[in-house]
């Protein structure tokens, strides 16, 4: 009862954008809504999801991860019964707000609590396999459903789904586990100034990348809020350094296993972003293919995200749960490798560049995050899920950022004309090629640091409390 209620959350999670994305043109009909106002229908879901998670994790930390879990399941119920009666762009951007927020207060408890359910590290990687895979399960089917559905039903249905599998949900997390322990939780006061820093230096950073994208690098508005992001990261730096009580222990965050494990989601999410990007692009204005065709041409990853859960375990076993992370890491560094210097050549590149991404991905997402938590006192584990989960998606607009940005550099013209010139043809690929070499740059980086750093785990070196119970095999 306990998973079937966290895999409910997950598969929320996973399911709920891709079948927003569906409905989009639709919306926008039925709303009379602007291409920004579309933008934001998706986006304000993203900044606000990501902007709130490492508060509502120091909060849950604090006041107990299931009963945080319990009000942000209500939350989300409630604001997805509310698509019923939208009748507005506005409307239906406050209730996707609504929705970002519930998001942020159960994503990551989920973790934290599947984490908790278990002692032994095999059974904890095998229930937060599972939860990752309902997830991808959930991204995967959203598309197609998502186009049935709107073939015989309004675009309110897709939506009002989350009612059930917030009820579902509720009702494992409610009877299938056990309330918070006092032992496990902490009593220290919130730090506001620290979380009002911390999320306006989110936000800042999620919102920078679209504003690239959109306005383009010629433009001051995404270097003033990309400043503003940078200039925020370092004030919460500051602020946590130099707090009593702060919100984010730097201290645990310095530790091997913790920082290791971010260093290769961060490198993961990095890779898959800028990737994908750069491949939906590729195939349907430089190759001509149809959208239907692109989505074709995608499932190799889609194939090895789902189906490659059946592969974790055994590979954890063989090889150890710190040396999983960084080589899984690192195959998504060799999958962006290939697409950088071979993806040009022919799809078949292509497909290997994915499924080399997909294959590590799929391993990293489970092993980095359980690493993470290995790493942390038992009365910090929400707080660096959404460490994780923060980390995650601010690397992601990351890769599209650096990928966007490199592609208005060296591409004349509309990128999203019907018919290019030979001379904008070659620009796209030579500048798919160096963002490609670039992103594999930056997070090969990524993964020696995590590789240095797992190394001192191996010798004892972490300092972490739950460290001795770490299999050796690195």
């Amino acid at each position: 009862m306990a998973l079937a209620g966290l895999s409910a959350v997950f598969l929320f999670e996973m399911l709920d954008n891709s079948l927003l994305n569906v409905a989009l043109p639709t919306i926008g009909r039925q709303l009379h809504a602007s291409t920004t106002a579309l933008q934001w229908v998706t986006g304000a879901y993203a900044v606000v999801f990501g902007g709130l998670m490492l508060a509502f994790g120091a909060i849950a930390d604090r006041f107990g991860r299931r009963r945080i879990m319990l009000i942000g399941l209500v939350l989300l119920g409630a604001a997805s019964l509310a698509t019923a009666f939208v009748s507005t762009a506005g409307e239906l951007i406050a209730v996707r707000v609504a929705m970002g927020v519930a998001a942020a207060m159960t994503t990551p408890g989920s973790m934290a609590l599947a984490f908790r359910l278990f002692k032994e590290d095999g059974l904890r990687l095998r229930a937060m396999t599972l939860l990752s895979t309902v997830g991808l399960v959930g991204l995967a089917i959203g598309p197609p459903v998502g186009g049935l559905v709107l073939a015989i039903a309004p675009w309110q249905v897709l939506m009002l789904v989350n009612v059930p599998i917030a009820m579902l949900a509720f009702t494992g997390v409610r009877f299938g586990i056990a309330g918070d322990v006092a032992a496990e939780l902490h009593r220290d006061p919130v730090d506001i100034a620290g979380a009002a820093l911390g999320t306006a230096t989110i936000v800042c950073a999620l919102v920078a990348p679209t504003l690239f994208v959109n306005e383009g690098p010629g433009s001051w508005i995404p270097w003033t809020v990309a400043c503003a992001a940078v200039a925020g990261a370092i004030l919460f730096f500051l602020r946590e350094r130099s707090a009593r009580y702060p919100l984010l222990d730097l201290t645990l965050v310095a530790r091997p296993l913790v920082s290791s494990g971010l260093a290769c989601k961060a490198a993961a999410a990095l890779a898959t972003a800028g990737l994908g990007y750069m491949v939906t692009l590729q195939l349907q204005l430089d190759w001509g293919w149809t959208p239907a065709l692109a989505a074709i041409g995608m499932l190799p990853q889609v194939v090895v995200l789902v189906a490659g859960s059946a592969f974790v375990n055994p590979f954890v076993k063989r090889v150890g749960l710190d040396r999983a992370a960084w080589l899984s890491a690192a195959a998504v560094v060799c999958g962006l490798a290939v697409y950088g210097v071979l993806g040009r050549f022919g799809y078949a590149w292509v497909a290997i560049a994915l499924v080399l991404e997909a294959a590590g991905m799929r391993v990293v997402g489970v092993v980095a995050g359980l690493n993470v938590l290995r790493g942390l006192p038992k009365n910090r584990t929400t707080i660096g899920v959404a460490l994780t989960e923060t980390v995650t998606e601010a690397t992601s607009g990351v890769g599209i950022a650096i990928t966007g940005t490199i592609l208005a550099l060296l591409f004349t013209g509309d990128i999203a004309t019907s018919r290019w010139s030979p001379r904008q043809t070659a620009e796209f690929r030579e500048a798919v090629r160096i963002a490609g070499l670039a992103l594999t740059a930056v997070t090969a980086a990524l993964v020696g640091w995590a590789v240095v750093r797992t190394r001192r785990v191996a010798v004892g070196q972490s300092g972490s409390s739950v460290d001795d119970a770490v299999p050796r095999e690195a």
